[in-house]
Formats: structure tokens, sequence, C-alpha cells
């Protein structure tokens, strides 16, 4: 079971500022030197060039009105120079790369604004200047003057500067100053602020409330902000039916140019990405036109500062739907590029005047392969044209510099097979590598990639549509995987462009905010941060004061979210019988859903919508989606069983159904139906890849409630198997009234016997039991015919009153006060136990159940190889079960047995495997296999070969044996997904076997070497002859 991992509280609750991994510069309690900014009721002055950037001004408007938000007084604007932009007509585009701004116009015709400048009443509070370099007279005096220094920041990309000054103009005794290297650095400066005094990003989009303070200071502190980690920070709105559509269409309408996604969605959006300190976009695009369908909607993200783009299908900045619409003839370039070029030029003159990146290449219509085979000179003439194309609409200079004419292809699915091919791809192109659609990068920067000009981007994935199913409903993100595989990115040079897709955004906020905060500073989260961001996002999305809790809670959602997708989990998922799995899980879930509902009751009301969108609702829906389908394996066991609770189980599964819609629909209504839509993805139902169409139940099943079982009115199950006794079935001997306990041993878990009804008449039964060191939870019992009395035993051994090394069975009756039918006869249960022990001076795993298995971060020790750079950590979470223990540094050169350092597991066995026979005492059968042999089976994650030349692989070794080295994964031609993907990410885990001659009972060394970076140990299992069928594997054996 995956505990709630405590974590160490990072947050003082009265004085802390909000903003996630940055420095503070703001706080609530007065300090040496700090500048008063609001306090009694004062408003915060801020001081701004009314011929800054539109984007710099909206967000100092927009920081006016957070004051107002977080103390209850709006802050002033006030704009030197007299040249406020209210009333300007027409949007003055084509002056971004002049370095001029354009006006304000587009924002105040969306917004309803008519003008940035605002004068709050009431007494005047602390100054705020603020502004971009160059564009700013009140900046570029404070510059010239030498009160303050950017040298730091000049000339560089989005970076920014933040000082409390004296005396910085005539009039101002002292000022917090802002100063942007860019218009976005500007932004970002001004967003900081808000997000440290206690506005979320995420305030209307996910209803997270402002925290309150009576006062803010600046505190006496200069800050320097560089630039992002990664250039182009965005997310691709995709996948958008029926939720985020059917929220748009309701809210937004459709505007006068027949289009529902226009500028007054997309203002929104654009708010929201500088908020998170993003800066990129690709729009929506499954039956939206972004550039057609509002011609206000370029304008509008010209003037917030947000740089377009179009998705990994759409060349040369022209949406799919626009070639249905106005192409001409086949999208083929092989058959129809007389006709596609004029199209391509149009998108290129369109996008002339703004900042973009642009998409190369072409695939085929509606996301699919340009060609049948892979042709490399096809697409090499198309990009070749492109170019020509933007050489005649930019300049050939400016065509080719990246810093004036962005471009981008992106290697997705099949296109990566052209460029393994040998497809020749221009310099100044960023290379966009991207992940299998599910979280693992396929591919990253080798050799002389790493220094092209146009660098390298990665395009990940939180929302799916296709195999080997669609992920749509709610948040499956591993947080842990998100850094791992980002964090891998950034090391191997994949710096330039992060875009990820979010589907419907609304239920992905969490992921969403860690992959910004990943890309906007890399560096101030290490393999450990995972659980600290938690917390800190937790805090500044509901208050400090629940921000442990909620942090853990959240850690542990993940992680059980992570584990398979829940369009993927259904009844056979989870093992009914074996390991006592289904119900583990399921007990998981049913521990952090009552957390969420503890939190939840105790937060103030404004809090409390927040937190149901973002944490009860994933968590709640989340434990119902899985009881659904636990309770219907559930079921169709009970019914092959007979149990008279069959039924009622059935019934629970139904009411689970109906919860599931009212908790959409409680989404859907919240705050008068705010998001209305928002859960109207289908997620129960699934038939293959696609969503399904309606929402159905999986196959349940009924008995005759009013016919009595030929067993009579009692019946017997036992861990480890379907059978039941009395009677007969298919998973037992026939007529053998006798059922198999799995072997209970000092090492090993407790074993159950479940009791049930299976009749019409109330029932008595006692269990007759001559072994007094047998333990039983319940001897007695009463169960009466309405199906919900069925009776757990738990059978355990007190083995101090066992003789060291005793090897003993014992058969036990569990007796009926009424008849068993007129063919059978009492039930009876063998139960074996064994008195094992390891010597006293063993450290080490244990075998129990013919079986040991051991969670990877759990090593007894490590031995150094010859390569001292290299070294193992643990990387917490990242795991179906517990963590991933990976080689550091990730740009690692390949590794031997010789050179790796290597993972070392002790553990000790007591089986004797000289027979070659195994049995199967319920079914009365055996099976052979090779004498004197164990396999070992490790666990791992799901990382792919990003190295052409350098697959993942490790080797292992047992006791003193050869070592073997495996490779796990093999690449398959023309781009396609390695052999075993589909299973492998659906099972979020490559498993990978080895045979060993056994030397028998004693201690045992095993030994693992991870030869590549990127290879994640998860788990390792010796299988003795033991495993059982689940789906996580036996839990962990016990360590002595």
């Amino acid at each position: 079971m995956i505990p709630l991992r405590p974590l160490l509280s990072l947050l003082s609750v009265a004085s802390t500022a909000l903003a996630i991994g940055q420095n503070a510069t703001v706080a609530f309690n007065a300090s040496v030197g700090s500048l008063s900014l609001a306090s009694g009721g004062s408003s915060v002055q801020i001081m701004a060039d009314s011929n800054d950037w539109p984007a710099a001004l909206k967000a100092a408007h927009d920081l006016s009105q957070d004051f107002g938000r977080v103390t209850g007084t709006n802050g002033s604007v006030i704009l030197s120079n007299n040249s406020d932009t209210s009333g300007v007509p027409a949007y003055n585009a084509g002056s971004y790369f002049s370095g001029n701004p354009n006006n304000a116009s587009m924002i105040f015709n969306i917004t309803g604004l008519t003008t940035f400048a605002t004068t709050a009443p009431g007494t005047k509070g602390g100054v705020i200047i603020a502004g971009t370099i160059g564009n700013s007279s009140l900046i570029d005096n404070l510059i010239q003057s030498g009160k303050i220094d950017v040298s730091a920041i000049n000339g560089t990309w989005e970076a920014f500067t933040s000082t409390v000054v004296s005396n910085p103009m005539e009039g101002v005794d002292v000022a917090l100053v802002i100063a942007g290297s860019d218009r976005r650095g500007t932004v970002y400066g001004l967003y900081d602020v808000s997000e440290q005094i206690g506005v979320s990003p995420w305030y209307f989009w996910a209803d997270s409330p402002p925290h309150k303070h009576d006062s803010i200071y600046a505190m006496n502190t200069t800050k320097v902000q560089p630039s992002p980690s990664v250039k182009y920070r965005g997310f691709f709105i995709n996948d958008e039916a029926p939720a985020l559509t059917g929220y748009v269409n309701e809210k937004f309408g459709f505007n006068e140019y027949g289009s529902n996604y226009g500028a007054d969605f997309y203002h929104t959006m654009f708010e929201l990405l500088l908020r998170l300190r993003a800066n990129y976009l690709w729009p929506a695009q499954w039956n939206s036109m972004f550039n057609v369908d509002d011609p206000r909607s370029q304008n509008m993200a010209d003037a917030y500062g947000i740089v377009m783009g179009t998705s990994h299908t759409e060349p040369m900045m022209r949406s799919t739907k626009e070639w249905s619409e106005f192409g001409n003839g086949t999208w083929s370039w092989a058959t129809n590029n007389a006709s596609i070029y004029p199209f391509f030029v149009e998108g290129a003159e369109r996008l002339r005047p703004y900042e973009g990146v642009i998409t190369m290449g072409m695939r085929g219509s509606g996301d699919t392969a340009l060609s049948a085979g892979i042709e490399t000179q096809l697409l090499e003439n198309v990009v070749s044209a492109q170019n020509d194309i933007l050489a005649q609409v930019f300049g050939d200079a400016s065509a080719s510099d990246p810093t004036k004419v962005g471009k981008l292809w992106c290697l997705y699915k099949e296109v990566q097979g052209y460029y393994e091919a040998g497809m020749t791809v221009p310099e100044d192109i960023t290379l966009l590598w991207t992940d299998d659609n599910w979280g693992n990068i396929r591919r990253l920067p080798v050799g002389n990639e790493t220094s092209r000009i146009g660098g390298a981007g990665v395009y990940y994935h939180f929302d799916y549509v296709g195999d080997p199913r669609d992920y749509k409903w709610i948040n499956t993100v591993l947080n842990q995987k998100t850094w791992e595989q980002m964090h891998l990115a950034y090391e191997r040079e994949a710096r330039n462009i992060w875009v990820v897709n979010v589907g419907d955004l609304k239920p992905l906020e969490l992921p969403i905010s860690h992959f910004f905060d990943l890309a906007y500073d890399i560096n101030r989260w290490d393999k450990d941060s995972t659980s600290e961001w938690l917390e800190l996002w937790a805090a500044r999305e509901f208050g400090p004061e629940v921000a442990a809790q909620t942090g853990a809670l959240m850690n542990t959602y993940s992680q059980l979210a992570g584990r398979r997708k829940f369009e993927e989990v259904d009844p056979n998922t989870f093992s009914w019988i074996n390991y006592n799995e289904a119900n583990n899980v399921l007990a998981e879930w049913t521990a952090i859903q009552k957390i969420a509902q503890s939190i939840l009751d105790k937060l103030p009301a404004a809090t409390q919508p927040a937190f149901f969108e973002m944490v009860y609702h994933p968590v709640t829906a989340a434990r119902t989606y899985y009881d659904i389908m636990i309770s219907a394996a559930k079921n169709n066991v009970y019914a092959q069983q007979g149990r008279t609770s069959t039924n009622a189980v059935a019934q629970h599964v139904q009411n689970q159904f109906s919860y599931d819609h009212q908790l959409s629909k409680s989404y859907n209504q919240l705050l008068g139906g705010k998001w209305n839509h928002m859960m109207d993805q289908t997620h129960i139902g699934y038939q293959y890849w696609q969503q399904p169409m309606r929402q159905a139940l999986p196959p349940l099943q009924y008995v005759q409630m009013a016919e009595r079982a030929l067993t009579g009115d009692l019946g017997i199950a036992v861990e480890g198997s379907n059978a039941t006794v009395p009677g007969d079935d298919r998973f037992h001997s026939l007529s053998s009234m006798t059922l198999y306990l799995p072997t209970l041993d000092p090492y090993g878990p407790a074993r159950w016997i479940d009791v049930f009804h299976s009749g019409t008449q109330k029932v008595t039964w006692n269990v007759q039991s001559s072994v007094p060191y047998l333990n039983f939870t319940q001897k007695t019992g009463t169960m009466s015919p309405n199906g919900t009395t069925d009776t757990r035993i738990w059978v355990s051994v007190d083995w101090s009153k066992v003789k060291p090394g005793a090897i003993n069975s014992t058969t036990i009756n569990i007796t009926s006060s009424t008849d068993y039918g007129t063919q059978y006869s009492v039930p009876k249960v063998v139960i074996s136990y064994n008195n094992t022990a390891a010597p006293s001076n063993f450290t080490g795993f244990v075998e129990s159940d013919r079986t040991v298995s051991i969670e990877a971060e759990h090593y007894s020790s490590i031995s150094n190889g010859g390569n001292s750079s290299v070294s193992y950590e643990v990387i917490p979470g990242l795991s179906r079960t517990l963590s991933g223990v990976t080689l550091f540094p990730v740009t690692a050169d390949s590794l031997t047995p010789a050179t790796a350092p290597a993972l070392e597991y002790d553990f000790y066995t007591f089986s004797n495997l000289s027979s070659g026979v195994l049995m199967d005492q319920n079914m009365g059968t055996s099976s052979k296999y090779t004498p004197n042999t164990v396999n070992v089976t490790l666990f791992l994650g799901t990382s792919l070969n990003t190295i052409p030349d350098r697959p993942l692989r490790y080797a292992v070794q047992v006791d003193d044996q050869q070592p073997q080295a495996r490779q796990y994964i093999f690449d398959q031609p023309q781009g396609a997904n390695p052999t075993g993907w589909l299973t492998a990410v659906a099972d979020v885990i490559w498993y990978n076997t080895t045979t060993w001659n056994y030397s028998g009972p004693g201690a045992h060394k095993l030994k693992i070497w991870e030869l590549e970076p990127g290879v994640v140990l998860q788990k390792v299992v010796v299988d003795l002859g033991g495993v059982r069928k689940s789906y996580l594997g036996p839990p962990e054996s016990h360590r002595v």
C-alpha cells in the first residue's frame, strides 16, 4: 500500500508569500527597510509609461486589481507621458519586430476596459514603478541615473529584476521598481508580485480564492530573475470535445463572426499562460480555425505577448480545417503542390506582423502519415518550398534567423522515421522531439544535433486520443514522471520549445502548473522536489493551513492514478483472489478520499469550489471509478461461486454508477453552472481505443434469490483460488469437498477464508480445528439470506508455539446448521504451515510462498564500478508501488558491468526445486519446470530508447554466475513504437525476465547493473514457482 508520505511543512502560515519556487520579494509583516505597499485600506500606486507594451500595461492593471482581491482595496495605475491608449479605434499590427509597442485597442475591445489608468479612492499607499527596458522612460531614467542596475538582464529573453529604490523620481520617496528585459519579462515581474501576494494564476480557471491580507510589504531585497530555462513554453488545447467545446458553446456562444473559439475565449487563455510564466499556444483545432474564426484572435495574442503556433499536423500557420474550407483538391504535395503552395504563402503572410513559431513539413490529412512509406525526398521538397516562401515573405536574413522567424519540425509518430532515414533538415529549424503520447520521450538530441542553430524541444502529452486507449477524463499524470522525462530532455539540450497537450485544460490544472514551473526554472526542482512542489502548490491554491496534508494527498493520488489510466482499468485489471490486491487497491483510494473529504469539510466556503475542482472531485471520482470496476469483478466472481451476496454487490455497482453521474453533475453545476459541460467526457464502457459513445457498466450477474444452491446454504472460498466447496466447479477437483489455503510461514501474511451464504435459509456455521496455535479472526457465525452477511476469516499462526523448522498441515471442517443439498458433504480446508527461519545473522529479504519480492530502493548495498562519475539515485514515487532507482547524471556514457555501480540485494530461500514438478493442489494437477532454476523479473519504468544506437540495457547476476546483459526495448522501423509497447504503456511497466541456476536453499545475492541512463528500476521479483497472477506483482517480502 502506498503511504501518504509525510511532508516537512515549508510554509509559515502568517507571513510567507505564495509564488511557487520563486525568491520572495513580498511579505505581510514589516521588516527592516521594507516598503509598505498597501495597509489599512490604502491603495498601492503602480506607475508605468503609457508607451510601454500593451502586455505590460495590462499586467500592471491586473496587479492593481489583484491588490484589491487581497486587501479589499484596488490599486491605482498611473500612466506617464499623457498618451493613454484608450479609445484608439484600430489595432496597429506589424510593429513587434521594430521594437515599438502596438496600441492596446484590441485588449480594450475584448475585455471591456477603456483604459489601463485607474484611480482608487482613499489613502495612497506605496509605489511600484514597472516597465520594459527601452520602452519605458520611467525605467530608462532610473538606469541612466544609476538607481537600478539591469546589467544582468539587459538584452536577455524574458528576464526581470526588482528592487526597492529610494527617491526614484520627483515626488516619490521610495518605490519597488520592476524592470523587464522585454515585454514578457515585465509581465512576469508584475505577475510574480500578484502570485506572491496571494492571487493564483488559476483564480478564474479553477476558482482559486485570493488569500486575504491587511498589509503587504515589499522586502528590502533585490531580485534578478534570469531568462527561463526553456525559451518557448506552451500548451496545446486538443481533443476538446465534448467537454471544453460544450463549455465554450454555452459560456461564450457564437460571436459576430460565427465562431465559438474566438478572442472572447482566448484572451482568458492568454492571461492564464502569462500568469503561469508561459508564452506559447497551439490553439484548438478539431473543428476550429484560430486565424479565420475570429480575426481578432491573432491581434489579441500579439497584444498580450503570446507567441502563436500550430500543431504538429498543421504546417505554415494554417489550421487543418482551413484546407477543408478553402483548399483546392487533395492534400498531397506529390500531386497537388500547385494548390498547396499558395495556401502556405497565405499562412506566412498572415503571420508576418507577429511573433510565431511556424510548423514546417507536412503530414497527411487528419493526423495521418503523408505517404505509405518513408519518402525523404518528398518531405525535403516540402520543407525547401516552405523555406522559399518564408524568404519571400520575411526576407532572406530574417527567414533563416530563429530569433526573427521561429520554425519547428515536429517528429511525431511516423515523422521521426523520416529523420532516422537520413532526411536533411535545415539547421535553423527546431527539432521538436515527441513522446509516445503516453509520457515517454521517444528520442532526444545526440552528437552534433545539440549544436543546431534552431535547437531542439519536446512535444509532451497529458491527454491523448488513440491506441491503446483514449485518456481524456481526469488527471492521470504521475508528477515524478514528468520531472524525470523533462529533466532528461533539458539535460540533453532539448530546451528551445516545450509544449504539452492538455486536452480540455480544466481537469489538468495541477500537472499543467508543474510542467510550466519546470520549464521556467528547471534547476530549482531536483529529483526529490515533487512533494515540496505539491505542498507549495496546495498552499497557493487552498492556503498554508492545509498545504502539507493536501500536498501529501495529491502525491499519493498522482502515484495511484499513474499506475494505469482510468480508461484502461476494467474488472479484470486487479486480482480478486491473489495478494488481496483488488481490496488493497480500493482501500488505498478510499483512504485518500476520506482525507479529501476531511479537508473539504474544514475549508472556508470561498475555498471549497477550487478544492472540489482540483482535489476532491478527481480523488472522489477516481475512488468511485475503481469501486465500480473492482466491485464488478467481485460480482462476477461471486456469481460463479453462487453467493447470495452477488445481487447486493450488483446493486452496489449500480449505486456507484449513479454516484459517478452525480459527481459529474455536481462539477457541472458548481458555482451556478460556471463549468457546465466540463465533466461531460464519457469514461465508463470502453470497448476499444475510442471513447464510449454512452456510459455503460461492465457486465453484471445475478443469482436467483428464491432458489437454494444445490450445495445448500453455505459455501467456502479461499485465497488464491476461484474454487468453492461444497460442490463442483472448474477451479478444483470434482467432488473433492476440499480446498487448499496458500501456505503460512513466519515471513508471509495471514491468509483468508470466505464463508458465504448460498441458499434461502438462515444458517449458522462453525470452524472445527484441533490445532491450538492456529488463530482465526472468527470461528462461528450466523448468516441470513439477505446477501449481506458473508464473513472473511483471517488465519494466522502463533509461531512461538510451533517447533522451529516444523512443516505441517491440518484439515479444518466448516460445518453448517443446514444440510449440503442431496449430493454434498461438509467442506474442508487444508492449512499448511512452515516454521522456517533465516539465520539470525542474515540481513536481507526472505522467501515466502516460493517468492521473493523487493522494492528497488531497498537495496542491501551498492558496489562501485570503474566509472566513479555515475551513481544511483532514488526518485521517490517514480513507480507503481514505491520509488524508482536510476543512474545520474542522465548524460553519462554507456556502461558495462565492469564500469557501472551494482545494486546488490541479499535474499534467503527455503524452497527445494529439484523435483521439476509444481502441484496445483486445488486443481489436483501438476506442471513441469526445469529443475533447480529460478526466474528473476525486473519491473522497469516505461522510458524509451532516446539514443538510437544506445538502447536501454541492464545486466543482472545471481550469486557467482555469469552476468546476463539484457536489452528490453526493441525499436521498430519507420517511426513505429517498440515491440510490446501497447502492453507496456497500458501496464505502465516493462517486464523483463532472466532464468538462473538455483543452488538450493540458503543465502543468495542478486546484483543489478543499469547500463544506460534512462533505465528506471522499480521492483525485482524472484520466482521460485510461487508467483501468482496480479497487476502490481507480489507485495514486498519481509526484510530481516
